[in-house]
């Protein structure tokens, strides 16, 4: 009964962790994404969450202060690329996105 009770307050102390940990913030700078030569940079300014990638991308470049995370879908689900800050990256063309 005593470990119950334990286990109880302890799973009760990380779920409250969670929830008053709140949505991302968004990054500081900005992700740009090249995808030719004809068309302007398409800049994301102070990202925060998913974003879904234009469908010509062809390289995200990172300058926020956070890693960005490059996906191969549009929901920033499954395996993903890390980008650290100040990097970049070829991304598939398509239906990918990028998370911060």
């Amino acid at each position: 009964m005593r470990r119950s009770f334990i286990t109880c307050v302890l799973l009760a102390a990380v779920a409250g962790v969670g929830l008053a940990a709140g949505p991302a913030a968004a990054a500081d700078g900005e992700v740009t994404v090249f995808q030719t030569e004809l068309q302007p940079l398409t800049v994301y300014k102070d990202p925060a969450g998913c974003q879904k990638l234009p469908a010509a991308a062809h390289v995200l470049n990172n300058t926020t202060d956070r890693p960005v995370r490059i996906y191969g879908d549009p929901f920033c689900l499954g395996p993903s690329l890390v980008v650290p800050p100040g990097h970049g990256s070829h991304v598939a063309p398509g239906s990918g996105s990028f998370s911060v």
